[in-house]
């Protein structure tokens, strides 16, 4: 019996996205794979773009029993340009949705990003979220959008959309789930390892750390992540501060050595004012790093209760003020790591198969129905 064939479409194929496409290939081999993947680059022209790159793609016309395509595909528009797919079982997976991403500075809150999210969550038979939060946060803010709208907004739109969403994270690789390892309490190792923009809340690690060293709280500081040409200037201001305790600083292009670091640190910290699952936290937390992170975004959905800090997204010092207490009292109490077991691949791989049979039955349900067999 052949194997079913399944054809991934990233259109805006950043490391995670690659690396989550990758992964599922990996994980489920009695898959047939296939993908379409456009390079990160030029965010409004791929996500508005991608059926016209993809017009005269070859394997859009060839049979799959299941399409899976992430949130910056245009997927309504490619169902309609390519007949074929319109009878086949498709899956939007959503890394982020663009109600709920940050605008940077200098930016204008453009509607067709969020149109394109929309269309392809209708067009899709079944929506993925990546989180909790991701759901929650794009189902509300559609509601906010069509609320908007002049007239001739059809009823029940959320409720439809609500019902054929599921969460499924993307998967923590096995191999980073460590046994349980000590802590060093006394002077702890903190990691920060997240993107180097604003979002990230940079200015607010800044300021925890300065808290930290007003109330002579002793600390080892690592900083790594992807980084641009141009971060925002709290990281030098951290670096020229705090060199003295700095363990590692910058991008690590090794995987190896990042997954040595994940195992040496002690406390992984999150600033973040956006972030959709919290990969670089999960991984931390699978490696043995105790979290530190605020009362928001998918944080409350895997980091116990007493390692969030109250969330102040007003007012950053209070929030630096807010972590600082919350670190003392994990010092004090002294918990052990907190493995994140529901995020390993071997469980999500189960449920990533399931849901893919299902879909792919489905379709052939449909199929044969349609056809009077």
């Amino acid at each position: 019996m052949s194997k079913p064939r399944v054809l991934v479409l990233s259109g805006y194929d950043a490391a995670s996205h690659k690396r989550w496409r990758e992964q599922l290939a990996a994980l489920l081999p009695e898959f047939h794979w296939h993908g379409l993947a456009l390079p990160p680059r030029f965010f409004r022209w791929r996500i508005r773009g991608n059926p016209l790159s993809w017009l005269n793609e070859p394997l859009l016309q060839e049979h799959w029993d299941l399409i899976i395509a992430t949130s910056m595909v245009d997927l309504a528009t490619l169902r309609g340009l390519h007949p074929r797919l319109a009878s086949t079982p498709c899956l939007l997976y959503m890394h982020e949705n663009q109600f709920a991403f940050p605008v940077s500075s200098g930016q204008n809150r453009s509607a067709d990003p969020q149109m394109v999210n929309l269309y392809s969550a209708l067009s899709a038979d079944c929506v993925v979220f990546n989180s909790g939060w991701n759901r929650d946060s794009f189902l509300d803010g559609v509601d906010t959008f069509v609320q908007k709208l002049p007239d001739r907004v059809p009823e029940g739109l959320i409720e439809t959309l609500r019902g054929k969403s599921r969460v499924i994270p993307v998967p923590i690789e096995d191999r980073l789930f460590a046994d349980d390892r000590g802590v060093n309490w006394a002077r702890p190792h903190l990691l920060w390892n997240h993107r180097w923009e604003y979002d990230k809340g940079p200015d607010r690690l800044l300021k925890l750390l300065q808290v930290l060293d007003r109330r002579s709280i002793p600390f080892r500081l690592s900083v790594v992540g992807e980084s641009f040409r141009k971060h925002p200037p709290a990281f030098g201001q951290i670096r020229e501060a705090f060199g003295d305790r700095i363990e590692q600083w910058g991008f690590l292009e090794s995987r190896g050595d990042y997954d040595r670091l994940l195992s040496m640190a002690d406390m992984v910290v999150s600033t973040a004012l956006h972030d959709f699952q919290g990969l670089s936290m999960l991984e931390a937390m699978a490696s043995g790093c105790v979290p530190l992170a605020p009362d928001r975004l998918a944080y409350p959905e895997y980091v116990p209760d007493i390692c969030r800090y109250q969330s102040h997204e007003q007012a950053a010092d209070a929030e630096a003020e807010a972590a600082a207490n919350c670190l003392e009292q994990l010092i004090r109490c002294q918990p052990k790591a907190c493995r994140p077991d529901a995020w390993r691949a071997s469980v999500l791989a189960v449920q990533y198969r399931s849901l893919f049979d299902d879909l792919i039955h489905a379709g052939k349900s449909d199929l044969t129905f349609s056809s009077g067999l």
